[in-house]
């Protein structure tokens, strides 16, 4: 899953390189969303732009955490387990950005709201933490469910 998710990462931002790159954009769905070329040395919505190295060290250290975690402790949990893998494939898409370009390549760009440009690694983070969150939430309550219950 891993490897799949980071390789369609990098593919298309090969192709957003390839054919928007430097100042085309492409209407994906009129009204909604294009595809527009967009350089990032920041993080999320351009913040801390310029520190490249930072970011190149804290997600290094975040991926392999998460992997060796992943690797030792997640398995019998598949929920965890894709939420953290996909967290990852996220991270790994973006740091190759970083270390072989100095960016990260952007290109989704919705229209129908004022937001930042993203990418696919962009949505594997985001998509990953929101399950990472229900996972836990979940996890909260059937612990306390078990622990009313065991009291009883």
């Amino acid at each position: 899953m891993i490897v799949l998710i980071v390789a369609f990462d990098q593919i298309t931002k090969y192709f957003a390189k390839s054919y928007l790159y430097p100042d085309k954009s492409k209407d994906f769905i009129n009204g909604f969303a294009e595809f527009r070329y967009a350089e990032n040395t920041g993080a999320a919505f351009s913040m801390l732009s310029g520190n490249r190295w930072l970011f190149i060290v804290l997600t290094a250290v975040a991926a392999m955490a998460i992997l060796v975690y992943m690797y030792t402790k997640a398995q019998k949990k598949l929920w965890l387990y894709w939420s953290l893998g996909v967290i990852a494939s996220g991270a790994i898409g973006n740091l190759i950005d970083r270390v072989y370009l100095g960016y990260v390549i952007d290109f989704i760009n919705p229209t129908f709201v004022n937001f930042a440009v993203f990418n696919i690694a962009d949505c594997a983070v985001t998509l990953g933490a929101v399950s990472l969150i229900a996972y836990l939430v979940f996890d909260m309550i059937k612990s306390s469910g078990k622990k009313e219950n065991d009291n009883e």
